[in-house]
């Protein structure tokens, strides 16, 4: 190499650098490619991501062919960088020395930690472009990297490593793309990322935790005048009602007002509406036993056609009832209209604390409120004052559960009626 000029030699040592940077870039950026982004991107038909797919198929064939090329090219720089040193320096100990440091040194900067780290930074620009090449490189190198990769097989087996790159992109557990959908950041809106986390979280909640609780549920009483239930339905702020019945006041039915409506339509002219014309329109009650997931009830609604379903314990008495739109609204946020026995259950008094109804649901105090109290337990406030005390606690009695300071304002009938939380 006497014959080539000095400054050829340095020109081709600058190729050669930048050609180790290239197949550094190209290992890091394909490496780091989002599989979920890129399976998209194929789907829409984006060419260079269709190459980085294929080369990602054959992992094994594509680190073959990037790090046969790129030793191949750090060999050469070595060898070339030694050349230039012996015919400034001279031939000696020292000479090859400083050719090992300098090559070393420039190669690390150039070729190894500044290229990874840029194509690391921008993995899907750069490692699409970079199939461009490594595509048509793979073909012709092919022979020489399944020669290659023959004896890198005999290796792993003997190793008893089992390699399987037929499915790049492995299935996500939901706690995986809970952590997706919470990280998406501003490519999500936050009304959106709401509503799927709440779709995460059907699966751990039940429709005791959203239930109306039986105490609270608004029936009516077919043992009472006709005058009182015409005048209960009257009142009522809801579309359908439970019908109660018998000594032991069970739950023969449904009864829809819109229903109502229309027998008293038909009777208004004789003026014979009775309560038999009313049992004919009461429809059988739905139950559905306690502790079952919402994702599934919402499944169990749609296949039985159903809107309000009644929540029964292992020995069938009723606990609670249930409607679709609680459901919904776990999974988009309240609706503006409720009735009042699902609203003002809480206000904010003037000292900052918020005087809460001992019925709230703790879930419902915890999301609205940014509380922390527990939800291992009880699943209403009443309930977990209950459980701390394992008594009836009397009024302006103080106590602390978790980070929050608790007062209990009033208590009626064996539950709390009314407590006081302290921010």
């Amino acid at each position: 190499m006497d014959n080539i000029p000095i400054s050829w030699q340095f020109g081709a040592l600058g190729v050669l650098l930048l050609l180790s940077a290239f197949f550094s870039m190209s290992e890091t950026s394909l490496m780091s490619l989002n599989r979920y982004r890129l399976r998209h991107l194929v789907k829409e038909g984006h060419r260079g991501a269709k190459l980085a797919s294929a080369l990602l198929a054959k992992t094994d064939k594509l680190l073959g062919v990037i790090l046969l090329c790129n030793n191949f090219v750090n060999a050469a720089l070595a060898t070339l960088s030694t050349v230039i040193v012996v015919q400034l320096l001279g031939e000696g100990e020292w000479a090859l020395m400083i050719s090992t440091t300098c090559i070393t040194f420039a190669i690390l900067i150039f070729s190894e930690i500044s290229p990874k780290i840029i194509a690391a930074a921008h993995a899907e620009k750069i490692g699409i472009f970079c199939s461009y090449l490594l595509y048509p490189l793979l073909k012709l190198l092919y022979p020489v990297v399944w020669f290659v990769n023959l004896f890198v097989s005999g290796w792993l087996k003997l190793l008893r490593v089992k390699v399987n790159f037929s499915e790049n992109i492995q299935s996500l557990s939901m706690d995986e793309l809970r952590s997706i959908v919470t990280d998406a950041g501003n490519f999500l809106p936050k009304k959106h990322r709401t509503i799927l986390l709440n779709l995460f979280d059907l699966e751990k909640i039940s429709v005791d935790d959203v239930m109306t609780a039986h105490t609270l549920v608004e029936t009516i009483n077919f043992d009472a005048p006709l005058e009182e239930i015409l005048q209960k339905i009257a009142n009522s702020q809801h579309t359908r009602l439970p019908v109660q019945e018998g000594e032991h006041e069970e739950i023969i039915g449904i009864l829809h007002l819109r229903k109502v409506m229309a027998q008293l339509r038909t009777h208004h002219e004789n003026n014979d509406l009775s309560k038999e014309s009313l049992r004919e329109i009461i429809t059988e009650p739905y139950f559905i036993p306690s502790g079952t997931p919402l994702y599934t009830q919402i499944q169990q609604f749609q296949e039985h056609q159903q809107r309000v379903a009644l929540v029964v314990d292992e020995y069938g008495e009723f606990k609670g009832l249930v409607t679709l739109e609680d459901i919904l609204e776990e999974m988009i946020g309240d609706f503006t209209t409720q009735s009042p026995s699902r609203t003002g259950s809480y206000r904010q008094d003037e000292d900052g604390g918020w005087l809460v109804d001992g019925s709230s649901m703790l879930r419902d105090l915890n999301k609205k409120l940014d509380l922390q109290l527990p939800l291992d337990g009880p699943r209403t406030l009443n309930g977990l004052i209950l459980e701390h005390f394992e008594d009836i606690p009397e009024s302006n009695t103080s106590f602390k559960i978790g980070t929050h300071v608790l007062e209990i304002i009033q208590t009626q009938d064996r539950i709390v009626k009314s407590v006081k939380i302290f921010p």
